[in-house]
Parts: structure tokens; sequence; C-alpha cells
């Protein structure tokens, strides 16, 4: 008759899979190894309201980097009556 002292060597617990490594695949994956010359795209052309916008702001002193405050000024007393008036 056999005593079993432990069950251990006899369950194996689940093992994760094996990392996956790029070398594995049967073609090449992922990142760029090598280098490739690019141009930034060209700037669109403006419509005729986003060229409104742009010269009223402007012309209100809107910028980046002002307080909500400032902002909150000069849509009210500059950018509403300017784009009403046509400009």
């Amino acid at each position: 008759m056999a005593v079993i002292k432990s069950l251990s060597g006899i369950f194996h617990p689940r093992r994760r899979p094996k990392a996956y490594r790029a070398v594995d695949a049967a073609y090449q994956v992922g990142g760029n190894r090598g280098f490739y010359i690019a141009a930034y795209p060209r700037a669109y052309p403006l419509t005729s309201s986003q060229r409104k916008v742009k010269s009223v702001a402007s012309e209100c002193g809107i910028r980046p980097g002002i307080s909500k405050r400032e902002l909150q000024t000069a849509m009210k007393e500059c950018v509403g009556p300017r784009m009403r008036r046509g400009g």
C-alpha cells in the first residue's frame, strides 16, 4: 500500500503563455526600424467664416494664454458686436 504525502507532484498549475516577441513573427511587425522622410501637411485654406472669426479675434486681442475673465469680457464687449455687424 502506498502512502501519498503530497499531490503537488501530480498536478501542475496552469502556466502563463510564453511572452510574444516580434522576432517570433513570420514577418516584421510593429515599430519603425529605419527612418523615413516626410513633410508636414500643407495648411488647408480657410473658409470665409473662419477668416472672419480669425480677424475679429485678433482685433479683439484674443490669443492663447489669456485668462478666462479677459476672454469673457472680450467675447461680450468686442466679438459679439463685431460679428453681428459683419466684421
